[in-house]
């Protein structure tokens, strides 16, 4: 027999990351209804990243002792607390905020109601909370997020192992750790791993890492990591096999017949959305793949029922999900005169070693979308202060269109690749020439930025009258 809904609410949210901050104090005359089933904070706060960016911080210091050499300094890592980094980030900083932030809900928001299930739709607007009671709504926002997907060689095999959900809090550093992933997480964590003293082989299906990069960087980016890590390429697993007297260890055998071990194993093979769980097709919601269906305004295709984040966007990026949020907030308020996601120049950051950061087309790309396109790529060691660092890796990638003079892409490998190319995103969301850009501003000497100065200096625009 279905359950009679007990109560009726002008707005319920489904998940809080950034859907929490969806309901801010121009809700404050709303009846709302939030539904988490995890830890509040989302992904972001929790698992994803801050906390990694705190492990990160850790890894680049001990990087910096063990390089120190290069600059005349005699220095050794006397020892890595992982216990203490551990506390560090999270008994210190990220618990307290996630308690912080339900308290602040359950206790302190009269308008608002938390339920700690697990939601799912069972009909238009009517939602099972999880906690034995049924409820109902005007509107619904569903911004339930992602979680980490593990292959199914992986859970047939049976072997153990760890997400970037729980990798993190592990008891103790493993003295190797075998990481299945070539992507942003996986190389997030070869980093912090590695710097920490521990043997990292990274494993992967395509012939390089970060292969969503311009395939300079992403070629670039391998062969230093393959003097960090041992990085094994173009390989298909075919068994997986416990080892270790605790049975946590793992061995693993390729196609060619070669293989692998560790003592852990992290599996970084990508983030599924959440909209599986949710009951979807009882609410009237079509999913687009696997991710909710959304219009430009975040309208999924049932009457009342909103989407944002990870969930049903295609960039699984904290700074996307906050904007959807934003925009929602707005439509929600002003269903008369809604606003339209924007989401060009959407860029992203990955916080390994070197630190990239890319916006807008890579060089195939935009020449594939037809562009008469000019490309410099600028090393830092050919700078300043790239001298100062003795840098050998580091470069700034730009791509722009000679018939116009506008950036079409940036893509930088680092130190502070992800602050130095706030100025190019910028340049490319208001439409700022590339010459206006490198000689209408000073530029700081000898500042890392005049990587990004010379690499717009270094772009070819004959007979355009730039």
């Amino acid at each position: 027999m279905t359950q009679t809904p007990s109560r009726h609410f002008d707005l319920v949210v489904i998940g809080t990351g950034s859907g929490n901050s969806l309901v801010d104090e121009s809700f404050a005359d709303k009846s709302v209804a939030i539904c988490e089933k995890g830890t509040f904070g989302g992904t972001c706060l929790n698992v994803g990243c801050i906390p990694t960016k705190m492990f990160v911080y850790a890894a680049d210091t001990a990087t910096s002792v063990t390089h120190s050499s290069t600059y005349g300094i005699d220095s050794t890592l006397d020892g890595v607390r992982w216990p203490d980094i551990v506390s560090r980030v999270f008994e210190r900083r990220i618990d307290p905020i996630a308690n912080s932030g339900e308290d602040y809900r359950r206790n302190r928001c009269d308008n608002v109601t938390v339920y700690d299930g697990h939601a799912r739709f069972v009909g238009p607007r009517t939602i099972d909370t999880g906690t034995g009671e049924i409820i109902t709504a005007d509107s619904v926002v569903i911004a339930a997020g992602g979680r980490p997907s593990v292959p199914d060689i992986v859970t047939e095999a049976g072997v153990a192992y760890h997400t970037s959900d729980d990798v993190m809090r592990i008891p103790e550093l493993p003295k190797s750790i075998v990481i299945q992933g070539s992507g942003f997480i996986a190389c997030e964590f070869a980093h912090i791993f590695s710097s920490l003293g521990v043997e990292v082989t990274v494993i992967g299906r395509s012939d390089v890492l970060l292969k969503h990069l311009d395939r300079e960087l992403a070629e670039r980016f391998t062969a230093a990591a393959g003097r960090r890590w041992d990085v094994r390429l173009g390989r298909q697993i075919t068994s997986m096999t416990a080892t270790g007297e605790d049975r946590r260890g793992v061995e693993i055998t390729f196609e060619d017949g070669s293989s692998c071990s560790g003592d852990a194993l992290l599996v970084a093979t990508g983030r599924t959305p959440n909209g599986d769980l949710l009951g979807l097709e009882s609410a009237g919601v079509e999913m687009d793949g696997d991710r909710v269906r959304v219009d430009e305004y975040g309208r999924t295709t049932a009457d009342g029922v909103w989407a944002l984040g990870d969930v049903s966007s295609p960039f699984q990026l904290k700074h996307v999900a906050n904007h959807e949020q934003r925009v929602l907030g707005h439509n929600l308020r002003h269903p008369d005169d809604l606003h339209p996601f924007h989401h060009s120049n959407v860029p992203y950051a990955v916080f390994t070693w070197p630190q990239i950061a890319s916006v807008g087309l890579t060089e195939s790309e935009a020449r594939a979308a037809g562009y008469d396109v000019t490309v410099k790529t600028q090393d830092y060691g050919d700078v300043a202060y790239g001298w100062a660092m003795e840098d050998s890796v580091g470069c700034c990638k730009l791509i722009a269109d000679r018939a116009t003079g506008l950036l079409l892409g940036a893509h930088i490998m680092g130190a502070h690749a992800p602050s130095l190319i706030q100025i190019l995103i910028q340049a490319m969301e208001f439409e700022i020439t590339v010459p206006d850009l490198a000689r209408r501003q000073y530029w700081i000497h000898p500042a890392m930025a005049e990587v990004v100065e010379n690499a717009l200096l270094g772009l070819d625009f004959p007979d355009r009258g730039f």
